[in-house]
C-alpha cells in the first residue's frame, strides 16, 4: 500500500482552495444539535485555556493545538472523495461560514482568510469545498446570508440548515468577545486532523474497514464495564451482573427507530454528571478540568479515580451499581427520550424542552432521582424539573438571554447539585424558590436592561423561540376554550402544510409610515410578538401581502388566537367567550390593526405568557 499517505493538516491546509465530494451511497449528514454543541464547547474550552484578556491574534501562534481526528480521502478523476469524515467536514464548513459572516459583519481583518476555506474561485466560478450537488443550494444560501426553505428536501439538507441555526444560537462570537478574532486565527492554524490520502478506492475502503471494524478499540463504556465486572469476585455473580449489563446497554442502544451505538455513552455521562459531579472548571485561562468536564471526556477513568463517591470498588458495591442503580437510571433516561419524541399527557414539559433543543434536559432530570424512588415518584420528579426548565428557558429567551450548551453549562451543574437527594415536596420548594429568585421573567430583566415579552421581536436569535412561544399560547387558548391540545401538530415541520409564523402587517412600509419615523422602526414593530400569529403555510403564503381588513376573514377560520382578532370568535365560539370572561384577558376584535392596536395586543400576549408559564404549575407535582 505504498500509495497511502498520511498528513497532518491544519484547517487551513485541509480546506484552502480544495473541494471534496462523496459517493451517492454514503449516509446522510447525521450530526444533531448535541454533536455541534459539543464541538463548539470543546473548541471554546481548549482556546480559553490559553487565551487571556488583551491577547492579540498573533498570540494564537503560541497556543496549544487541538486534534479533530482523521479523515480518509481517495483521488478519482482529479477529484477528492471523502470515504470517512464527511460529518466533521460538513460541520467544520458550517462553523467556518458562521465565523466568516460574523467576522465580515464586524469588519475583522481575518475575514478574507476564511473565505477560500469555504469556496474557491475558478475563473469566476465558485467551487464550494463540499462539492455535493444536492447540498450546494443550502450551503450557498447560508454563505450569502439568504433565507432557505428546506421543506421537502432530503435529510442532509434539513440537518445542515438546522445545525447552522444551532451554531448561530450558540452566539459564539458574542461569548468570545474581544477574543473572537484571536479564536478564528487559532482555529485556522492550531486545529487540525490527519488526512489519510490514497490513490485507489480499494485502499481507501480497506483502511476504513480496518479503522471501524477490525482492531476497533474498546469504548469508554466497555472499559467501565471491565472495571465494574472485574471487581466482582464470585463467578456466578459476575455472570449474572454481565447479563444485566448487556440487557441494559442493548436497550439503550436499540431505543427508538434508529439504533445509536453511542447512546450508552451519552447516558453514562448524563447519569454521572447528574448524580456525582461536585466540581466544574473555572472559566479562566489555565484552569484545569474538574468533575463536570472529566466525565464528559473520559468517564471510565473518572470512575476509577472516584470509585468511593459513586459507591464502587468492592464486589458488593459493583454488583449493586450494575443490578440496581444503572438500570434504574437507564430506564428513566429512556422515559425522557420517549417523552421528548412523542407528545405524551403528563410529560408535556419534556416535549416542550426537547422542541427547544435543550440538550441538558436528560442530565438535569436525572439529578432529581434516587434509585429508591418508586415509578410514580420518579415520574413526578422528572416532570417537575422539566416544568421548571420550561419556565426558566422561556423567561430567558424572551429576554434574549443565551441558553446554548456552553452558555448554561455552569448553571446546569449548579442546578444538578441543588436538586439531588430531595423529597418531592423539597424538590418543588427548591424549584419554586429558584424561579422566584431569578433575574429574568416575562416582564423583563432589570439587571440586564431587557424589557421582556412586550419587546420580543423576531430576529436571528429569537425566531425559533418565537415559533415555540406562538405554538404554546395558541395551544393554551385552544385548550382553555374546550378544544383539543394540538401543540405537537403546531410544531410539526415535517408535514406537507406545516404551520409558519404570520406577520399581521404586510411588509409594506408605505401603508404604515404615518405611525413610524423610519423603515427601521417599522421593521422592529412588524416583527414584534404582538403582530405575529401561527398559521398553516398555505394560508400564510396566500394572504401575506394583503392589508388587515382583507386578511381578517381568513383569520376567522383559523386557530382561536388568530380568530380572536375578528368578531366571529366572540359570536360563534361560546367556550372561547367564556374563557375570555373567566380570565379577564384583554381580547377584542379589530376593524383595523395599526400601531395602537398592536400595542394592545402586546399586553395581551404578556398576560397569556404569564398564565402558560405560571410557576404555580409546579404545585401539581407535590406528594
Amino acid at each position: 500500500m505504498s500509495s497511502i499517505t498520511p498528513h497532518y493538516r491544519t484547517i487551513t491546509q485541509l480546506l484552502q482552495n480544495r473541494s471534496f465530494s462523496i459517493d451517492e451511497y454514503q449516509r446522510e449528514y447525521k450530526w444533531d444539535k448535541k454533536n455541534v454543541e459539543e464541538l463548539i464547547s470543546d473548541l471554546q474550552t481548549k482556546f480559553s485555556q490559553d487565551y487571556q484578556p488583551g491577547h492579540l491574534p498573533k498570540n494564537a501562534s503560541e497556543y496549544s493545538d487541538y486534534f479533530l481526528g482523521s479523515i480518509i480521502v481517495t483521488r478519482r478523476a482529479d477529484k477528492s472523495y471523502l470515504v470517512d469524515g464527511q460529518q466533521r467536514a460538513t460541520s467544520i464548513t458550517l462553523l467556518l461560514i458562521y465565523l466568516y459572516r460574523q467576522a465580515t459583519a464586524r469588519k475583522l481583518k481575518v475575514a478574507p482568510r476564511i473565505e477560500p476555506l469555504i469556496f474557491s474561485d475558478n475563473y469566476g466560478v465558485l467551487n464550494f469545498n463540499l462539492d455535493i450537488s444536492e447540498r450546494l443550494d443550502v450551503i450557498q444560501a447560508l454563505f450569502a446570508g439568504n433565507d432557505y426553505n428546506a421543506s421537502g428536501k432530503n435529510e442532509s439538507v434539513q440537518n445542515i440548515l438546522d445545525r447552522y441555526r444551532d451554531i448561530e444560537s450558540s452566539e459564539l462570537a458574542d461569548e468570545l468577545g474581544d477574543g473572537f478574532e484571536t479564536f478564528i486565527y487559532w482555529l485556522l492554524t492550531n486545529v487540525g486532523l490527519i488526512e489519510i490520502a490514497t490513490e485507489t478506492d480499494e485502499h481507501a475502503y480497506s483502511i476504513f474497514e480496518t479503522m471501524n471494524d477490525r482492531g476497533k478499540p474498546l469504548s469508554p463504556v466497555d472499559m467501565m464495564k471491565a472495571y465494574l465486572l472485574g471487581g466482582i469476585d464470585d463467578h456466578d455473580e459476575r455472570t449474572s451482573a454481565n447479563t444485566t449489563w448487556k440487557k441494559t446497554i442493548s436497550e439503550l442502544i436499540s431505543w427508538g427507530s434508529e439504533p445509536n451505538a453511542e447512546r450508552d455513552s451519552v447516558f453514562v455521562k448524563a447519569w454521572l454528571r447528574s448524580r456525582y459531579a461536585e466540581s466544574i472548571r473555572d472559566g479562566k485561562a489555565g484552569a484545569t478540568d474538574k468533575d463536570w468536564e472529566l466525565i464528559g471526556t473520559a468517564f471510565h477513568r473518572w470512575i476509577r479515580d472516584n470509585s468511593k463517591r459513586i459507591g464502587a470498588g468492592t464486589s458488593t458495591e459493583n454488583r449493586k451499581l450494575i443490578l440496581d442503580e444503572i438500570p434504574f437510571f437507564a430506564r428513566s433516561y429512556t422515559q425522557i427520550l420517549d417523552a421528548a419524541k412523542a407528545y405524551t399527557p403528563g410529560w408535556e414539559s419534556v416535549f416542550y424542552n426537547a422542541h427547544n433543543d435543550f440538550t441538558w434536559q436528560p442530565t438535569v432530570l436525572l439529578a432529581a432521582l434516587s434509585p429508591l424512588d418508586d415509578s410514580d415518584t420518579a415520574a413526578k420528579k422528572m416532570n417537575a424539573v422539566a416544568t421548571y426548565l420550561d419556565i426558566w428557558l422561556m423567561r430567558r429567551t424572551v429576554n434574549y438571554i443565551r441558553v446554548g450548551y456552553s452558555s448554561v453549562s455552569y448553571t446546569m451543574w449548579g442546578l444538578c447539585r441543588d436538586i439531588r437527594d430531595k423529597s418531592l415536596t423539597e424538590l418543588v420548594d427548591v424549584l419554586k424558590q429558584k424561579l422566584h429568585a431569578g433575574d429574568a421573567d416575562f416582564d423583563g430583566s432589570q439587571v440586564r436592561g431587557r424589557l421582556g415579552v412586550t419587546d420580543l421581536r423576531m430576529n436571528q436569535f429569537s425566531r425559533r423561540y418565537i415559533y415555540h412561544f406562538l405554538a404554546r399560547i395558541t395551544s393554551y387558548v385552544d385548550v382553555e376554550s374546550g378544544k383539543p391540545d394540538i401543540f405537537d401538530k403546531y410544531v410539526d415541520r415535517k408535514v406537507k402544510n406545516s404551520f409558519d409564523i404570520e406577520h399581521i402587517w404586510a411588509d409594506k412600509y408605505g401603508r404604515y409610515d404615518d405611525d413610524f419615523d423610519s423603515r427601521t422602526d417599522f421593521d422592529n414593530a412588524r416583527n414584534n410578538i404582538g403582530g405575529l400569529l401561527l398559521l398553516p403555510a398555505d394560508v400564510n403564503r396566500s394572504y401575506q401581502d394583503r392589508p388587515f381588513d382583507q386578511k381578517a376573514p381568513h383569520y376567522a377560520k383559523q386557530n382561536l388566537l388568530a380568530a380572536s382578532l375578528t368578531s366571529s370568535a366572540y359570536t360563534h365560539q361560546p367556550q372561547f367567550a367564556q374563557f375570555v370572561q373567566r380570565e379577564g384577558l384583554g381580547f377584542r376584535a379589530y376593524d383595523q390593526f395599526g400601531l395602537a392596536e398592536q400595542l394592545e395586543r402586546r399586553k395581551l400576549v404578556l398576560e397569556l405568557a404569564k398564565r402558560v408559564w405560571d410557576p404555580e404549575r409546579l404545585e401539581a407535582f407535590r406528594a
